[in-house]
């Protein structure tokens, strides 16, 4: 319920709203609008929680604070979709076939064995012209040289123009971040036929992008894997478009520009036209022959006719690599060669255009917010429902194995979504309504407490403390009927030790009696209901119901050992005060079992643990009953409803049936006087 309280100078009223998250716990917002009009809201405590841990979320997640986690789940989740984990799901069929090398493409490699055969680095102009001229043999589509050549490495310098002119060659250059590291291309080579080789990374230095079109400020420029497509694509009748978004368009297939905040991305240069990179795989991309197999002729022509061939180094001593989503595998495919992150960009597009391949797709911002805030509204209700650590352990765990399910589903189908995000919008919602409710139960604790009092046993605290949801209602305790024993003392020789005594050396008195008839109760499993300056009232059998006629006996045995006990307690304490030069006192006991309505008596200002019932009453008239005919230190009246619960245990002196003053109706009443 929404509760809106608001009091004037000499009005108050309640206005009770339904509220369609009832069932949750409520959080109370008090403000005061004026001089006189005071404010007191409820509200439901899943949902204003689940705003406000999503509104800091979505905050901390735009300065991209959660990057990082997001970028960790990528890769977990690429490396678990190469590995083709969940292969019931057609699209990880598909993404096994795409994982096999791409048969339109030859990568000719220069390995530390080919520099050794050529005995130098970087190789001569004659040793890369010798290389173009054997492949151009061969007939292939479009070659790109993965390597600078600005300026000349005699000999073969013109040899290696001439090669470089030909129509399906592709060179390289690089933009760099500004004109001191910049690389030129080959002179000669027009700019149609010019690939930049720059290399996006993220800032874990991984490469996650595809840059397709760069800039220095003032030209555009086209990779190397861009151009190397597009040539390939052009025979077969595949030229780029614009769409009227500004988007890239290669046949029915749109190139969505990388957005700075699209999927797990918050924190990144997105400069340029970049698309998020689809690896093929993690080792072979393409069939790869080394540079001596092509100088020596060691390899077949038809691994070169029509094919995309390119040439580059992946000797580690050039330290050309970089770390991509398989770095941090066990099994370790280590660090890429910056020749093979082209042939998977390359393979990319082709596999998009031709293949029907997906590219990565992203939900708008608008979206990832609701699915931010779903997860955080689930979490604070999984917490709210499951109340014991267990079962909100395993709550939590379940709901996490979904999140993580769902995410990897979607992510098959090239969707990135958070998961980072939502999974601590979980916990922390979670964990928030735990707070809450340990609030609430600490509260729910005091309140009992002040009700009842602290006069109350361990066992029965703890049985009380179980029980609170049901017993505490609206902040008092229901009334419900009981079965209970009720015992009420009174001591006989009071005044005597009153007279001539201050109320300060009186209070002092009755505090040490008290507190040891108190401790009496508590050891027996009963309450103490109240004091009556030398008196008391306690009750056994409550506040917990009693269902069977075994915990009703137990309460009524308690109370008659309770009975005897404070007697000899009380003989320990005169001899005590006698030495102290204080008088004996005795003490009458009256005991009676029957039903009782119990529950929270007063008003919303002063509250106390109330037990009603004649059986209080008759207990009280068995207590104060012929005060004169006393024998012994301690004298203990029971109702026979008292003795039949005590299965003979005790030694009874029937008193006979009595006529007890206010009572029209005669009772049995019977004195203990110590155990069988």
């Amino acid at each position: 319920m929404v509760q809106l309280f608001y009091s004037l100078k000499s009005d108050r009223r309640v206005l009770n709203l339904p509220h369609p998250y009832q069932w949750f716990s409520k959080i109370t917002i008090i403000g005061r609008i004026g001089k006189r009009l005071r404010l007191t809201i409820q509200l439901p405590a899943v949902p204003i929680a689940s705003f406000a841990v999503a509104g800091m979320l979505l905050g901390v997640r735009y300065l991209g604070v959660l990057q990082p986690l997001e970028l960790v789940a990528f890769d977990y989740m690429w490396r678990r979709c190469t590995r083709g984990a969940l292969l019931a799901l057609p699209l990880a069929h598909g993404r096994r076939r795409q994982q096999q090398p791409d048969s339109r493409m030859l990568l000719v490699e220069i390995t530390e064995a080919d520099i050794g055969y050529l005995q130098q680095w970087p190789p001569t102009d004659e040793s890369l012209a010798q290389v173009l001229k054997i492949l151009q043999r061969h007939q292939p589509k479009v070659i790109g040289l993965d390597i600078v050549r600005d300026i000349p490495s005699p000999p073969g310098y013109g040899q290696l123009l001439a090669e470089l002119g030909k129509q399906n060659t592709i060179a390289i250059a690089t933009i760099g971040n500004d004109l001191t590291d910049r690389v030129p291309p080959p002179p000669s080579v027009p700019a149609e036929r010019i690939g930049f080789n720059d290399i996006p990374l993220d800032p874990d230095s991984t490469v996650r992008r595809h840059l397709m079109f760069g800039s220095d400020g003032t030209t555009t420029f086209t990779s190397l894997s861009l151009q190397l497509a597009l040539f390939y694509l052009q025979d077969l009748g595949i030229s780029p478009r614009v769409t009227t978004d500004n988007h890239l368009q290669l046949g029915e297939v749109v190139f969505a520009k990388l957005e700075p905040h699209d999927g797990g991305y918050q924190n990144i240069d997105a400069r340029g036209y970049q698309i998020l990179l689809s690896y093929r795989s993690p080792s072979r991309v393409a069939r790869k022959i080394s540079l001596t197999q092509v100088l020596n002729g060691e390899f077949d022509p038809l691994w070169v006719k029509g094919k995309i061939v390119l040439i580059g180094a992946t000797a580690p001593s050039l330290k050309d690599l970089f770390l991509t989503p398989y770095s941090v595998t066990a099994s370790g495919h280590g660090k890429m060669p910056g020749v093979v992150l082209h042939a998977q960009m390359t393979s990319q597009i082709l596999s998009a255009v031709l293949d029907g391949e997906p590219l990565f797709w992203f939900w708008s911002e608008g979206v990832e917010m609701l699915w931010i805030f779903v997860w955080a509204l689930l979490g604070g209700a999984v917490a709210w429902r499951c109340h014991h650590p267990l079962t909100l352990g395993a709550g939590a765990i379940a709901s996490l194995g979904v999140l993580g399910a769902l995410c990897y589903a979607i992510f098959l189908q090239k969707g990135w979504v958070p998961v980072a995000a939502p999974s601590l919008a979980f916990m922390m919602t979670g964990s928030a309504i735990v707070l809450r409710q340990m609030q609430q139960a600490w509260q729910q604790h005091q309140m009992m407490m002040k009700l009842l009092g602290q006069q109350i046993s361990p066992e029965i605290a703890s049985a009380l403390w179980q029980g609170r949801d049901r017993l505490l209602k609206e902040g008092r305790l229901p009334w419900q009927m009981v079965t209970a024993t009720v015992l009420f003392t009174d001591l006989k020789g009071y005044s005597s030790v009153a007279e001539g005594r201050s109320p300060l050396q009186i209070i002092a008195w009755l505090n040490e009696y008290q507190s040891a008839m108190t401790e009496i109760v508590l050891g027996h499993h009963g309450i103490v209901k109240d004091f009556t300056g030398d008196g008391m009232r306690a009750v056994f059998g409550v506040p917990v119901p009693r269902t069977t006629a075994a915990e009703i006996a137990a309460d009524a045995e308690n109370a008659v050992n309770c009975a005897l006990a404070m007697g000899e307690r009380l003989a320990q304490l005169n001899q005590k005060w006698q030495r102290e030069g204080l008088p004996a006192v005795q003490m009458r006991v009256g005991i009676f079992t029957g039903p009782v309505a119990v529950g929270s008596l007063g008003s919303k200002h002063r509250l106390e643990y109330g037990v009603i019932g004649d059986s209080v009453n008759i207990a009280a008239r068995l207590e104060s009953y012929d005060k004169h005919r006393h024998q012994g230190i301690c004298r203990v009246l029971i109702g026979k409803e008292t003795l039949v619960h005590l299965g003979g245990k005790f030694s009874a002196e029937s008193w006979g049936s009595l006529t007890l003053k206010g009572k029209q109706q005669q009772v049995e009443v019977f004195s203990i006087s110590g155990k069988l």
